[in-house]
């Protein structure tokens, strides 16, 4: 099925760099591709509000950790590195596909 697409000039400036680098053969791959992280994207925030929900679901059940100030700066750091360790793992991916 073709599907004709109106870009704005930077847009179609994109694509046409990223086929002349030679990263995207075809111009229909660029747009793929583009659609393509737009899905991640969206599942990956529909996976956060689950979590989310998930999160305050337990809480008004009482399953939750009560926290001093002492250990808030130790919590912050790990989850800090948890996220850095998701970062470096998400550019990873990016750079092998």
């Amino acid at each position: 099925m073709d599907i004709l697409v109106s870009l704005t000039p930077e847009l179609e400036q994109l694509v046409s760099d990223k086929v002349k680098s030679g990263q995207f053969p075809p111009a229909s791959d660029v747009i793929g591709e583009g659609l393509r992280l737009l899905q991640e994207r969206d599942e990956q925030a529909g996976t956060l509000r689950r979590e989310v929900r998930a999160g305050f679901e337990a809480a008004e059940r009482g399953e939750f950790s009560e926290y001093g100030i002492s250990d808030l700066f130790e919590l912050a750091e790990r989850v800090k590195a948890r996220g850095r360790e998701r970062l470096r793992e998400q550019e990873r991916q990016r750079s092998i596909r």
